[in-house]
This record gives structure tokens, sequence and C-alpha cells, in this order.
């Protein structure tokens, strides 16, 4: 057993390159060959998917994790997945979704509101990802009571995203119906009215294509001229892994959000488990799993303000550790602006690689005990 810390302040498993029935109708033959990697992850898809993300931009969702809205849907669908904590102990995850949605309908909830930390890393994904959320820290812009360090909505404003049909899809705004509805009854127990709304990935592109933002946006300018794709590689075969089990808490005396990862040597997959029980996806009864756990210790500030906001500095440098294959390498993350790509470099300095597939960013403050054997 290794118990990692860096100082500072204080079961059914989805395979990731061929989908088990779901139960839902399939829009193209995923028996097809899958020969194109998708650019955000690497990960292998039929021609006909490539083809329909060619004509798009990705979609990153706000998605809430209180333990009252499990299991949520959709998030297995995610090609990356940010994880942090929104206020309270209690995480939030930002799905990046673009290759996965394809070969059927999918929809994501709980919809939540956004971070200024989870806008920083937003930013990596070309200059006007189409951003899904629900409201955010500062409901109004220069509200006095939320700190500036944090106001979500006015760093929307700020970025260009929050302009009437722009790129910022929120529900306090200008987008709604089909895209956006709530469900009270998508759960079999009774929830408050914010764990609720639903999204649709399918009609969130068709607004999209009639606000003109499909893979160039209305200059004409693609969506990726200035993104930076990580360095992908096929799984490699490992005879004794060294990190079959990865735990950790986010804050203390927070059991509901302990996070467990644990590695599936036959499908080279870490499966993951959150407050002691399998983390499961409505939407497929899939347990969540991904080729590449990545954490990154960032320093933690906070709360800032009477709202509880907290702030994670998620550029500059830092500690990091990166799982896959069933082993571990320890390194450094750098990010030197909000719309930098965040490169993970391993103890020598070099760009770490990761296995092709689904990827899961654990964001931890600094400090934070990491146990893995």
């Amino acid at each position: 057993m290794v118990v990692f810390s860096f100082l500072g302040k204080s079961e059914t498993t989805k395979n990731t390159t061929q989908k088990t029935t779901t139960g839902k109708e399939k829009r193209i033959d995923v028996t097809a060959p899958k020969t194109e990697a998708c650019p955000i992850n690497g990960m292998l898809f039929t021609k006909v998917e490539r083809e329909t993300w060619e004509k798009r931009r990705p979609i990153l969702a706000m998605i809430e994790n209180s333990a009252d809205a499990r299991p949520q849907s959709g998030v297995s669908y995610a090609d990356v997945v940010y994880e942090a904590v929104a206020e309270g102990g209690i995480t939030r995850f930002m799905g990046v979704f673009y290759c996965d949605v394809i070969s059927e309908a999918v929809n994501i909830a709980p919809v939540r509101s956004a971070r200024i930390y989870f806008l920083d890393l937003a930013s990596e994904y070309g200059a006007k990802p189409i951003f899904m959320h629900v409201g955010g820290a500062n409901n109004f812009s220069g509200s006095g009571d939320t700190a500036k360090e944090v106001r979500a909505l006015e760093t929307l404003e700020t970025l260009g995203w929050r302009v009437p049909k722009g790129n910022d899809f929120d529900t306090t705004y200008d987008s709604g119906y089909p895209v956006f509805w709530r469900n009270y009854e998508r759960l079999d127990h009774e929830v408050a009215t914010e764990h609720t709304m639903m999204a649709s990935i399918d009609e969130a592109y068709k607004q999209a294509e009639k606000r003109k933002l499909t893979n160039t946006d209305t200059k004409g300018t693609e969506w990726d001229t200035s993104f930076v794709p990580w360095k992908f590689a096929k799984d490699a075969k490992v005879s004794s892994p060294n990190a079959s089990n990865i735990s950790f808490m986010f804050w203390e005396n927070k059991s509901d959000y302990d996070v467990v990862w644990k590695y599936d040597v036959a499908n080279n997959l870490y499966l993951r488990s959150t407050g002691g029980k399998a983390h499961m996806d409505l939407e497929n009864s899939q347990q969540l799993s991904v080729k590449n756990v990545v954490v990154v210790f960032a320093s933690e500030k906070g709360p800032v303000d009477k709202n509880m906001h907290m702030y994670y500095k998620v550029t500059g440098t830092g500690k990091a550790m990166v799982f896959q294959n069933g082993e571990v390498i320890e390194g450094t993350w750098q990010k030197a602006k909000r719309e930098s790509r965040m490169i993970l470099l391993d103890s020598k300095g070099k760009e770490i690689t990761f296995v092709a597939g689904k990827i899961w960013f654990e964001i931890l403050p600094q400090g934070n005990e990491l146990v893995y054997n």
C-alpha cells in the first residue's frame, strides 16, 4: 500500500470501445470498424461518427454530484470529466461531450450552476465551446455578496460567451426547452427542485446549429484552431499492476464524496465508487469507468464569501498523478493561462501520454492524502 500526500494546505462494466446493449435505439452501425480517433481522448469510433463530430464543437456541461441526486444521467458518455468541490465539500462534475454522443440519444442530469475554475478548464476546448449550466456563482452580474475572484457569470461575459444567442447555454439566460427541462420523476425518490434539471445533447446541438455554432463560429473560425490535443497510445499489458486500488477524500467528514477507483484488469479500466457504492449511470445502468484517472493537486482557497464559494487555482503548475494500465506516473501539471491546455509531465519533464479512452480529472486540494496499492 502506498500513501501519497503533497504537502500544502490542508458490478457492471462499460467497455469504452464497444458499448453494451442499453435498450436504446442505435442510430449507426456500431459494429462497423472503429478506425477514427477522437481528438478529445483518442478513443476509436466509426467513420460515420467522425463525420458527425467534425460538423460540431464540444459541449461542456455542469453536472452535480450531490448524494441525493445520484445516480446521474449521461456521465458515462463524456469523453472527459473534471471533478472538484463546488462548496461545502460537495463535488461537481464538468463533462466534455463530443465523440461518444452520436450512436444514440443522450440525456444528462442533473445540470447545475457554474464555478469559475471550471471555466478555466472549459476554455481549453476552443474559443467558444457550448457551455451548459443553470446559473452560476453570482446569479446577477456585479452581485455584491459574491467575491469577485469567483464570479462565474461575470467571467462568462468577459470571455464573450454570455451574449444573446452565444455559446453560453444557461437556463437563467437565453436557453430553455427543449434543450433543458425539469424531470421530478427521474429518480426513485423525491428530490428538491434544484436536483431536477435535465438536458438533451441532441437538442443542444440543434440549438447550436441555429446559432451558427457548428464546427465553425459566426465568423467562420473553426473551433479547434487553438485547441491542443493530448498524446495518446494503445492499451499496455502490465503483468503486475501496482495501482489497482485508488482511494481519497476531498474533504474530511464528507464520506458521501469519498472516491475509490478499482482497476479492472480484464478490460484495462478503472471502475468508480463514490461514498462506498458503485457509481452508476442511470442512462444506461453502467458503472462509471475510465482508462485514465488524473489527480491534480491544486491550491484551495475559501470559503471566500458568505455564499461559501471556493476557489481552486488550476492555472500555473502543481503536483499530479496519472493512473493508467494499473500503474501510476508521478509528476506535475502545467497550465500557463486560462486558454492554455493543461499538460501532464512525468518526473523527467516529458509529456505523459494518455491511454486512448475516457479520462477523469480529480481536482484535489494540496495536502490531501491519496492511497493506492
